[in-house]
């Protein structure tokens, strides 16, 4: 959702970054390498030993590159099909990093079990949302939208973990807890809308 109303907004400010990488010899492909890596590697690491809110700025800081990528992309006249890919493909290996990350978190830290169960619920439907969305463009449909999508996840998720790394207490339930609510009403409303173009094309 955030995706439609500020990706304008947010262009106005990548786009001369990007020109500017792209000018000392970064590719974009290369930076969705590194920004992936280092979310990978901050996700499961510093929220698996405990340490949120140095592992809410360090996966805050590589979820960035993800937003010049993309720069980096435009300034060199337009994205690659195996770009697109790579980048949707990292996208997933990140989130999936980071709800790991935060499952773990739960397990063995916080030693909360139903709160490791909202993670995985975060996880699992991540994964789904994207899918059902690619899946229809294999078959040559278009669907986009829904109540969570990559940006709306991540704002969430990272807003409960840093406020529960200053010591807010129950930032994080509430955060995995309307997330993974949320999630679930998104994977609805794109099988719903998956159904609904197949039915009008038909």
């Amino acid at each position: 959702m955030l995706n439609i109303f500020a990706r304008a907004s947010v262009s106005r400010v990548t786009d001369p970054i990007g020109v500017w990488l792209v000018r000392r010899g970064l590719t974009p492909n290369g930076m969705t390498l590194i920004g992936t890596a280092g979310a990978i590697v901050s996700g499961l690491w510093l929220f698996g030993t405990g340490h949120l809110l140095l592992g809410t700025v360090a996966v805050t800081v590589f979820a960035l590159f993800d937003l010049f990528d993309g720069a980096m992309a435009r300034a060199m006249g337009g994205g690659s099909p195996f770009g697109a890919v790579l980048d949707a493909s990292c996208d997933r290996l990140a989130d999936g990093a980071l709800f790991v990350g935060l499952t773990w978190y739960c397990f063995t830290v916080d030693d909360n079990r139903p709160l490791a169960g909202a993670a995985l619920v975060c996880l699992v439907l991540a994964q789904v949302t994207s899918y059902v969305k690619a899946s229809a463009q294999a078959g040559g449909l278009t669907v986009d939208g829904g109540l969570i999508e990559r940006a709306e996840r991540l704002i969430l998720a990272l807003g409960g973990s840093l406020l529960a790394g200053l010591g807010v207490p129950f930032a994080l339930d509430v955060a995995l807890w309307v997330l993974a609510v949320l999630s679930v009403v998104t994977v609805i409303q794109r099988i719903v809308a998956v159904s609904r173009v197949a039915r009008e094309g038909t």
